[in-house]
Formats: C-alpha cells, structure tokens, sequence
C-alpha cells in the first residue's frame, strides 16, 4: 500500500477550518503515509444518535474510496450509561467521531490534531476490537465538554449580535450619568448594594433573552439520554449569555466611566449631593449606571429578531439544530 487514504468530514464552520488544519498530518511513526482529503459535510445534522453518524461517514468513505473516515463535529457525544464521550472509533468499519466540545475550548487546533492522529493511527493498525470509546470523566469531563460547548457558541459575538440592545444601553447610560437624582442614589449605595444590583441586572438580562428569544431546550424524548442532553444543552446556553452579557456589561462601564469623566465635575456632583466628592466617586457611578443601562438594554433586545438572538447565542451547528427542532413542532 502506498498511502492511506483518510478521509476528514467536518460539520461546517468552526469544525470545517479545524479540519482543514489537518490535512498536512503525518503518521507518528513514519509509517505509511497518510493522504488526508477534506470535506465539509453536517453529516450529523437531524439526528444526535451516534450510530447515525458513523453510518453516514462509512457511506461517504465507500463513496468516495476512502480507507478510513474520521468525523469532526460540535455534536456533544455520549455512550448509552450517561458517560460523555471525547471520540468514538469503529475500527471494524474504519470510522469515527470525534466531539470537537469535549476538548475543551482552549488549544482545540493542537488538541484536535492529536486526537485526530491517535483516531487513524488506532484504525490504520486495528487490535482486534470492535469498538473503541475514548470517555470523559465524569465530573471533571462534564465541566470541560460545558466549557468546550460555550467556547463553540462564541459569546463574545453577543456583543455586536445584538445592536439594538447595545443603543438601548448606551443611551440608558448616557441619559444616567448626567441625571442628580442617580448621583444621590449611586452616593447613598454601599459596595454590597452595587454588586448585587450589578449581579440582579446580568441575571434580569440573561432570563429576558431566554424568555422572549425562546431559546430554552426541551427533550426530544422521555428517556435519560435526552434529558441529559437538554440540561447539558440549557446549561450551555445560559453560560453562553451570561458571559456574553458580563462582557456588555464590562463595555458599558467603560464607556460611562469616560464619558463621566469627560463630562462631569466632583464639585458639582458635591453640591447636589450635599458631601465632598472626589474623582474616585465617578468611578461609583459609572458602575451603578452600568447595571440601569444593562437592564434597559435588554429591554432593547426585544427589538431584535429571534433569529439575531439566536445567531448571537449558538454555534452555526446547535443553530441548525434549533431551526430543525422548531420546523418539526411547527409540523405537528
């Protein structure tokens, strides 16, 4: 044999440039070499079961005469005990899938790339077994596949996904910082006060999109596999929006901070107020103006489409998903 021929089947987005990524990969040992083709495929879309995707990677290999199949997707995986999976390797047909989210989220090009070579090292010199599951621990592996999920679903992109809720926002503040009546209120607030208010504002906004995006995932099915799966899915979109919603949040106090300082005078706050003030005091207020502007904010989401919000929350693969889930209620 001259080469392998390795076949990488991506769900597209995020898993199809980590794929490609891929395609120079060599045999640890120097062995025979490997001549890696790409293709960007949602071979996992419309279905979570695993045996599915495995039957649609082997169809591809045998269509395209491939000698082994390896498939990168977003799709958490489990095994039928409630375990979490990092990849699972069918040698006897010469595929497998690998849970791109249970890397990790951090170092997912380098920790792909030796997933990916272990996965056709093991099916190039099969050991004789059917089936090869590579499984998380169960704490600590839940954690990583959540951290991995959330990575995947990019929150940073909330920050401009949700336009109109950022005008909101800055505008709230904005009128805020120049109002006496929010000076004496952020004066008479203790630290304690600020960060509950500041935590009462993220938890306000995160519920509101949730709610009015209905972005809340129901099982498909009374049994413990989808139960498990929805909780894993819920959790990581609430983590997913209240990080996105902290980094709003930090945005907005930046922005009040400058234009407060830009703006306003201690001694004229002092006045009103009826204490001395001090620049540091400035520093107060753009704090308890960010947690009012955060809450009009999300009010301002509301004039965003489902499908803005949705786009703002999930990965393109989890999107799909969505998409596909609120079709077939619609259909019924």
């Amino acid at each position: 044999m001259e080469s392998v021929r390795v076949g990488l089947v991506a769900d597209p987005a995020a898993p199809t440039v980590i794929a490609q990524g891929l395609a120079d990969l060599r045999p640890p040992d120097g062995g025979v070499a490997w001549d890696i083709t790409v293709v960007s495929e949602p071979f996992t879309t419309g279905s979570e079961d695993l045996r599915t995707a495995l039957d649609r990677l082997q169809d591809e290999a045998r269509e395209r005469d491939w000698d082994l199949v390896v498939g990168l997707t977003e799709l958490p995986l489990h095994d039928g005990n409630g375990r979490h999976l990092l990849a699972d390797t069918d040698p006897g047909r010469q595929a497998a899938v690998l849970s791109l989210p249970a890397l990790g989220g951090l170092r997912v090009h380098a920790r792909a790339r030796r997933a990916v070579r272990s996965l056709v090292s093991t099916m190039a010199e099969p050991s004789g077994e059917d089936r090869h599951r590579v499984v998380l621990p169960r704490l600590r592996g839940r954690w990583r596949l959540l951290l991995g999920m959330v990575l995947a679903n990019r929150p940073w992109l909330l920050v401009p996904g949700l336009k109109s809720a950022l005008v909101a926002a800055l505008a709230t503040g904005a009128v805020a910082t120049v109002n006496s009546t929010v000076w004496v209120l952020a004066d008479s607030l203790s630290w304690w006060r600020l960060v509950v208010a500041s935590i009462a504002s993220v938890t306000l906004v995160v519920a509101w999109l949730v709610i009015d995006g209905e972005l809340w995932d129901r099982p498909e099915g009374d049994s413990p596999q989808a139960r498990e799966r929805s909780r894993l899915y819920n959790a990581s979109t609430v983590l997913t929006l209240v990080t996105g919603v902290v980094i709003c949040y930090c945005a907005l106090y930046v922005v009040n901070l400058v234009w407060a300082l830009f703006v306003l005078d201690p001694d004229l706050m002092g006045g009103y107020v009826g204490a001395t003030l001090g620049y540091g005091d400035l520093v107060v207020l753009a704090w308890f103006v960010a947690s009012a502007a955060t809450v009009g904010g999300g009010l301002g989401s509301g004039l965003e489409s489902d499908e803005a919000i949705r786009a703002a929350a999930y990965s393109k693969r989890e999107e799909d998903r969505r998409e596909r889930l609120a079709r077939d209620r619609q259909g019924r």
